[in-house]
């Protein structure tokens, strides 16, 4: 195979034991690189990103099916279970939820092999809502259009790409015939996208592993560490009067003003020091206000505005004391009304702490060393500053980093888009990665 630079990829030369039945004197990664069928990849994308796998739907737990067929298909051992809503919701360390939701399912491939699986590819089936269709300028957000270099549609960044980066690395491990010595395991999760729900379920029924690449969009870096992120919503009391006297009432609206200031001076306090992993990034630790509603008649002084965001969590930071400082900076205004009417402070959706990979663990080098053979360019290694699935892997004791296609900027945009070159370089670094990692019969 030839590199698009026009030059070979490099190779670590691990071969076939002799004598095993598939063992042809070919180096093994080059036979497994080189039945990753690139054009078959791009159709498996295409048809998941045309399963409209919003948060929460029924077509969520119709593409969870399929990857579980489709596992199964491949020759691995798969568990495919009904999440216990009930029983996950009332276990320590629950990560909240945002969607409504009637039923979820996990789904989980394991090859064989001995032992724990030695490499975890994790991908999330959940995609976010399309938002205004005008935006997507008479495009089909769940028609997989696809150009010469790209493809658009909603998921196909976040992280549809990824999802089938993972899929086409096991094909192409089955289709080359290759055993590997320990185990690879495939981890479909929903629920990502409004707090983890299908991760935590997923850890919470024993399936682990000695390490985990999430294939989030990254756009070609390693990412070592992510920040959290906290859902939390405000209510800011107001007095209600006919709008023709509004002298007599007190406008919620008008009320919430220093609210927003004291969350702007927060998230500047919140962000002074920052670890070096985040670059150039000089907000890796937002607080934003997402929605604001007030009112309810067109005369009235609102006597109510409930507003809901997301605070950022900072490295290492226990998510409890970035509540309390929240809690704290808006029960300290300067302000008669809200000194006597204070702002009610609720965490009622996802809570995303921060993870990150322990330093030095060989995981990092290793897959770095994997995207430099496979794309002939070595990664570079940053943090993120949005929660994920990261940290409970993390937490779970499952050393863990996101390595995926995709330009991060496009996730959860109008006309969501994904570079089908980082499709098919993450796609050879993974198939590396897990040969280098399991090793083979």
């Amino acid at each position: 195979m030839i590199h698009p630079t026009g030059r070979a990829p490099a190779f670590s030369g691990l071969h076939a034991d002799a004598g095993t039945p598939y063992s042809l004197g070919m180096n093994v990664e080059a036979r497994v690189l080189d039945a990753i069928d690139e054009a078959e990849t791009v159709r498996l994308l295409a048809g998941l990103v045309r399963v409209p796998s919003v948060t929460g739907s029924d077509a969520e737990s119709d593409l969870q099916d399929r990857c579980a067929r489709m596992l199964t298909e491949w020759d691995l051992d798969v568990d495919m279970w009904k999440l216990d809503l009930d029983d996950l919701r009332a276990r320590e360390g629950f990560p909240g939820t945002e969607a409504e939701r009637a039923e979820g399912y996990g789904v989980v491939g394991v090859t064989e092999g001995e032992g724990v699986p030695a490499l975890i590819l994790q991908g999330h089936a959940d995609v976010v809502p399309i938002g205004d269709p005008g935006k997507w300028e008479g495009q089909d957000p769940f028609g997989a259009r696809l150009t010469a270099t790209t493809l658009h549609g909603r998921g196909a960044c976040d992280m549809k790409a990824g999802l089938a980066a993972n899929l086409a690395v096991v094909r192409a491990l089955h289709r080359a015939g290759v055993r590997l010595a320990r185990p690879l395991a495939v981890h479909c999760v929903v629920s990502e996208e409004d707090g983890g729900l299908g991760a935590f379920a997923t850890l919470a029924r024993g399936h682990t592993g000695e390490a985990a690449v999430i294939t989030e969009p990254t756009g070609g870096a390693l990412i070592t560490a992510t920040a959290g992120a906290l859902t939390f919503r405000l209510e800011v009391a107001g007095r209600a009067a006919h709008g023709a006297t509004r002298y007599e009432g007190v406008n919620a609206v008008e009320a919430f003003w220093p609210v927003l200031r004291a969350v702007r001076e927060l998230e500047r306090e919140r962000n002074r020091d920052r670890d070096a992993l985040f670059g150039g990034n000089p907000v890796p630790y937002p607080i934003e206000i997402g929605t604001v509603r007030a009112g309810d008649w067109a005369s009235t002084v609102p006597d109510l505005l409930v507003a809901e965001g997301r605070l950022g969590v900072r490295l290492g930071e226990d998510p409890a004391e970035a509540r309390a400082a929240l809690e704290a900076a808006l029960a300290g205004l300067d302000d008669p009304w809200l000194r006597d009417n204070p702002v009610r402070v609720t965490w009622p959706g996802g809570q995303f702490a921060s993870g990150r990979l322990p330093d030095g663990h060989p995981l990092a080098g290793e897959t770095a060393a994997a995207v430099a053979d496979a794309t002939g360019a070595a990664p570079s290694r940053t943090a993120a500053p949005y929660g994920s699935d990261l940290r409970l892997y993390a937490a779970a004791g499952v050393p863990t980093l996101h390595y995926g296609p995709g330009d991060v900027r496009f996730a959860h945009a109008p006309r969501e888009q994904v570079d089908l070159r980082e499709v098919r370089d993450v796609t050879r670094a993974l198939a590396l990665l897990a040969l280098r990692r399991c090793g083979v019969r």
